[in-house]
């Protein structure tokens, strides 16, 4: 093994694959560490790759690359015990390219996406545990591994480990995550032919749908649940706030198996058989989360820097740009034969630069009001669900009888003035 590379990158999701792709084409010597047996083998998410993100690394990646579905549509549903208030958006020029997104199983598609960064000269070493990061004169000029070699040293090391980043937080760039700045989700794989997907689904053959469940899919905590179509498996799952989590003393599985066994969503999946179950940790501290990104010899990338959009379910486009931000920030260092922190902090500003940072700093409040505030997921949505239902009822009350009935039923308990407060301060929070 070669014992100085220019470039070691920790972690193989797609973040680090990003970071490793980029380098390797413009010819640096890059090696690459991944702890799992192979990229994508402890790697989850729901299911959703975005197009434009991925096409900038690697052109029409679609024609080579593992995809599932052509998503032509994205539903969501506001869920009660046996109803759901559904919105949605279809776009049938979704299924031409450059295509908007793809559902993926990341198993497939970052072991695809491995398979391109070696072809393009990355070396791959998986199996492997970074323990510490190596300092010397405060500069990061290697990593210390579990393996006989143990040392390896490099001009830039890469910190894609993951929400956890045990390597970034022993180098103090940030504290121990709190359970309100993490997710927890659980998700199984359920096995259905082709043709019962597109029947229940409406679908056309390759093309696929998701669906965003909030309220009682998750007990009315704050979270999503969601739904999404792959050419023969449904992907399924939940994901909420530990914190949020820990407080209703409910366990993980059991919230899965609660929504599969909502009668709006059984039908979905009946039939199907159970093929594999995964559980992951979410970084959703927001902005106000995000550690130091960039020190003498080193970058931090994708969920080690804490780079998830929750409210819009984003996390997997924007690893894949900061890895690619991250190696664009290295060739430059490597033109000047720099990679202090000086250097190195172009990183942050090409951050500061994209929709990544951009759309962060949007919503840096959003998470923390929701969370002080439960009433918005066990109040108010339920609220809403029952105004839906007040008004398609004929029951022979008039209109009137009824807007009374609704607005009745929104500040059931609460201060009208409260209320008010409370959406004014969600607004003011995501706009």
């Amino acid at each position: 093994m070669v014992e100085k590379q220019e470039v070691i990158i920790v972690g193989g999701g797609v973040a680090g694959l990003s970071a490793a792709y980029t380098l390797a084409k413009a010819g640096v010597q890059v090696m690459l560490l991944e702890r799992g047996l192979n990229s994508g083998t402890k790697n989850v998410m729901g299911g959703v790759l975005y197009s434009h993100m991925m096409n900038e690394i690697i052109p029409e990646f679609w024609k080579e690359a593992p995809v599932e579905r052509r998503i032509v549509e994205q539903r969501m549903w506001l869920m009660g015990k046996e109803s759901a208030t559904q919105a949605g958006y279809k776009d049938l020029s979704w299924n031409k390219p450059p295509y908007n997104n793809f559902t993926v199983l990341r198993s497939k598609f970052d072991q695809w996406f491995a398979k391109k960064c070696t072809d393009a000269g990355v070396l791959i070493v998986n199996e492997t545990l970074v323990t510490d990061c190596i300092i010397k004169e405060n500069k990061v000029v290697g990593v210390r591994t579990n393996r006989p070699d143990g040392d390896l040293y490099a001009d830039v090391v890469v910190l894609a480990d993951g929400v956890n980043s045990l390597l970034s937080k022993k180098l103090g760039f940030h504290k121990e995550l709190k359970a309100n700045q993490v997710a927890i989700a659980v998700m199984e794989l359920i096995k259905l032919p082709a043709e019962k997907i597109e029947d229940r689904f409406n679908l056309d053959k390759e093309t696929g749908a998701t669906i965003e469940v909030y309220g009682e899919a998750t007990k009315n905590m704050m979270g999503t649940s969601f739904i999404y179509t792959n050419k023969e498996h449904i992907s399924i799952g939940c994901g909420t706030l530990l914190s949020a989590l820990s407080k209703s003393k409910i366990k993980p599985y059991e919230l899965l198996e609660s929504f599969k066994q909502n009668p709006l969503v059984r039908p979905l999946i009946s039939g199907g058989e159970s093929s594999e179950y995964y559980a992951h940790l979410i970084p959703e501290g927001g902005y106000n989360s995000i550690p130091r990104l960039a020190g003498d010899g080193v970058l931090v990338i994708g969920d080690a820097a804490q780079l998830v959009n929750g409210i819009h379910r984003e996390g997997s486009n924007m690893a894949m740009t900061s890895g690619r931000l991250a190696a664009e920030t290295i060739l430059q260092a490597r033109r000047l034969g720099e990679y202090d922190e000086r250097a190195l902090s172009v990183y942050k500003s090409m951050l500061n630069g994209s929709y990544v940072l951009n759309d962060m700093r949007k919503y840096k409040n959003t998470v923390h009001v929701m969370e002080n505030n439960p009433a918005y997921f066990n109040f108010y949505l339920p609220a809403v669900s029952q105004a839906i239902k007040e008004l398609l009822n004929v029951d022979g009350k008039t209109k009137r009888e009824k807007q009374w009935i609704i607005l009745k039923q929104f500040f059931k308990g609460r201060s009208k003035l409260k209320a008010i407060w409370e959406f004014i301060k969600l607004g003011k929070a995501m706009l």
